[in-house]
C-alpha cells in the first residue's frame, strides 16, 4: 500500500517487539506485502491484513488507512501460526 505517513501504535511497537518484528519488516510488508483480508467498514478507517514473506519468514500485518490524509496505521504485527493458517498463510484453517 502507498502511503505517505506511516503510524505505529503503541499495540504494535510492544507486539514487535515482543515477537521480534522489525520496523523496516513491518514497512516492507506495507509497501509490497499482499492483502489477504478487507475490512471497509472497520471504524475510524478500512483495514486490512496484509501478508510478505520477508527473508524467507512469513508476517502479517493488521493496517488501517486513511485515504483523506494518506496516512497508514499499523495496528499489529505477528508471524502467523501453522495451526491457525494454511501452508501459504493467506487463508484461515477452519475450526
Amino acid at each position: 500500500m502507498d502511503c505517505q505517513n506511516l503510524v505505529f501504535s503503541r499495540h504494535a511497537i510492544q507486539q514487535m517487539f515482543f515477537r521480534q518484528i522489525s520496523q523496516p519488516e513491518v514497512q516492507a510488508v506495507v509497501a509490497y506485502g499482499e492483502i489477504i483480508e478487507e475490512n471497509p467498514d472497520d471504524t475510524p478507517f478500512p483495514s486490512y491484513l496484509l501478508f510478505d514473506l520477508i527473508k524467507g519468514r512469513p508476517i502479517h500485518v493488521v493496517f488501517s488507512y486513511d485515504e483523506s490524509t494518506e496516512t497508514g496505521y499499523v495496528v499489529t504485527a505477528y508471524i502467523p501460526d501453522l495451526n491457525l493458517w494454511s501452508d501459504d498463510f493467506r487463508t484461515r484453517r477452519s475450526s
